[in-house]
């Protein structure tokens, strides 16, 4: 059984998200700051968390960075319209994806079971043994472990995704809504600043210069692609 962190200061949303999930066969746990939250993940396993952006005592942006510190499970923001700013902010620290208030039951358990997927896969038996390499990146989808040089990187589900995507086809540029649609599986709203966040995070642990990547680049009005040449 898989186990959600419901994270929000609004007691009546937090009973909503646990109304909507109850259903579906999860361990759910609730905070109500990102204190609690992170009290939360010392003392539980938990597999996915539900993070509001606007509380007390520690955001939930703060909250998310201190996550990703130690742990790369998945985190979804909930977010208000009025903050899109925020809603970078977040991926920018470590987020994987969000959803924008007010919700609907069927969009918070399609996102949820999703992110889901993917995590448990990542973190599942081998599906392939294939080890993909393109200069010093490596990339095992057995272990599910990417390296620079022999030196292990920490990625997140949805940045071993889309890694994973670009270096399996080689010298072949995605636009933004094609990862999205592969990754995510899901249509492909507001796509290209989901993505170039999670592209910039890539370039940041796999580039010796992520100013001046050699292999994870992108073609300017088209989209990304893995150089094989590193030139």
């Amino acid at each position: 059984m898989s186990t959600v962190l419901i994270v929000d200061d609004e007691k009546d949303i937090v009973s909503a998200l646990r109304i909507y999930l109850s259903g579906q066969d999860y361990d759910l746990l609730e905070a109500y700051d990102g204190k609690q939250a992170i009290v939360q993940m010392k003392n539980h396993h938990v597999d996915l968390v539900l993070m509001d952006i606007m509380m007390p005592e520690m955001d939930g942006l703060s909250a998310v960075a201190r996550i990703r510190e130690t742990s790369n499970v998945p985190i979804i923001l909930l977010t208000a319209k009025s903050e899109d700013s925020d809603k970078v902010l977040g991926l920018d620290v470590g987020a994987d994806d969000y959803i924008t208030k007010p919700f609907s039951p069927a969009e918070v358990i399609a996102r949820v079971k999703s992110a889901l997927r993917r995590y448990q896969r990542l973190g599942g038996t081998a599906m392939q043994n294939d080890v993909l390499e393109i200069g010093p990146i490596a990339l095992d989808d057995a272990c599910k472990r990417v390296s620079v040089d022999g030196e292990e990187v920490a990625l997140t589900p949805m940045e071993f995704s889309i890694l994973r995507l670009l270096m399996q086809n080689p010298g072949r540029v995605f636009t933004s809504e094609e990862i999205y649609r592969n990754v995510w599986k899901e249509e492909p709203l507001g796509a290209e600043g989901v993505v170039a966040v999670h592209i910039r995070h890539l370039r940041e642990k796999l580039e010796i210069d992520p100013g001046k990547p050699r292999y994870l680049k992108v073609v300017w009005g088209q989209g990304y692609k893995m150089e094989e040449s590193g030139r």
